[in-house]
């Protein structure tokens, strides 16, 4: 069985389903997971913005602080986190 987060990060896997995985990343609280896809360069910038706003309604605040202060984050990503 394939996790939530191998079902983000997986091209070959409908968006819908990804974006489904990110949802159940979030609802389950994995942070660590979440700041991975936003980081994750790869990986199209809506489901980065998904990613990211799991982690501000999760209230990840740390690693929020560090995704604003990572240049390799998109800067519109990065502004985002640093809300």
């Amino acid at each position: 069985m394939t996790s939530p987060f191998q079902t983000a990060v997986k091209t070959n896997i409908p968006e819908s389903q990804r974006r489904k995985a990110i949802d159940e990343l979030a609802s389950d609280n994995q942070t660590t997971k979440l700041a991975v896809l936003v980081r994750t360069s790869g990986l199209s910038g809506g489901l980065r913005r998904q990613a990211l706003d799991g982690l501000i309604s999760s209230g990840a605040d740390d690693l929020l602080e560090e995704l604003a202060d990572d240049r390799s984050v998109e800067p519109e990503l990065r502004k985002k986190a640093d809300r």
